[in-house]
């Protein structure tokens, strides 16, 4: 009796055996088309905003930089490590004689600000090229960052800031990397120059609008350091 019991078992074994192996491999494709879908999403929403950025008069900033920093906000604002539809974009891509850094609101996809901001002294001279997260670097970290609370400082007002990317910036906060004015950021210091002034890491601004910024900016909103050099990597984002 078992010799023809066998032959049946065998049958559903091997049936059950290649199922599975077509499932898993339907379960493969379908989560690949549902990645690609999602890609396509975000990819159309990026497009979209940027498309309908109202420029207030100001430069646009290049889609490649502008689209890794919303990307990067949308999953923030997810994962709540920041509140505020505001987003900072600093593009260290662009010479330091240009205005290199947006202030914009999402909620109304506007424009607010369009600023000068210094890179570190060991960053570079006009470009900046060299990054770090080390103390007494002296040096500007890229990725993403949470922005903190508002103090006054040796720069006067100031706002600290807490680096999300192990490893790239989350020294951010010890290393005291913080958003402050300096006279070093200006047209004139250009003038006088050839380049404008470098910071010991932060990203400093015009005094005559850092009141300004960091009352818009304070209390987690988005802040993101683009550089080519580096690619998107949202894996090393802190949970």
């Amino acid at each position: 009796m078992i010799y023809k019991i066998y032959p049946a078992l065998l049958f559903l074994f091997l049936s059950f055996g290649t199922d599975s192996k077509n499932t898993f491999e339907i379960d493969k494709t379908a989560t690949k088309n549902i990645a690609k879908v999602e890609k396509l999403s975000i990819d159309a929403k990026v497009e979209s905003v940027y498309s309908s950025l109202n420029a207030n008069n100001f430069k646009l900033p290049e889609m490649k930089s502008f689209s890794e920093a919303l990307k990067g906000f949308y999953l923030l604002k997810e994962k709540g490590l920041v509140r505020k539809d505001i987003l900072t974009l600093v593009d260290f891509s662009l010479s330091s004689n240009a205005k290199r850094l947006w202030v914009i609101d999402l909620a109304t996809n506007t424009i607010l600000f369009h600023s000068l901001v210094a890179h570190g002294r060991n960053t570079g001279e006009e470009f900046a090229s060299a990054f770090s997260n080390a103390n007494s670097s002296f040096k500007s970290s890229l990725g993403f960052y949470s922005t903190g609370e508002v103090y006054q400082g040796k720069h006067g007002l100031s706002l600290r800031l807490d680096g999300l990317e192990k490893g790239v910036n989350d020294h951010a906060r010890e290393r005291a990397v913080v958003i402050h004015g300096a006279n070093y950021v200006s047209e004139s210091f250009i003038r006088n120059n050839k380049r404008l002034g470098r910071s010991q890491g932060c990203p400093a601004l015009p005094v005559e609008i850092t009141a300004s910024i960091i009352q818009i900016i304070k209390d987690k909103s988005c802040l993101y350091i683009y550089h080519p050099s580096r690619g998107f990597a949202m894996e090393q984002l802190i949970s």
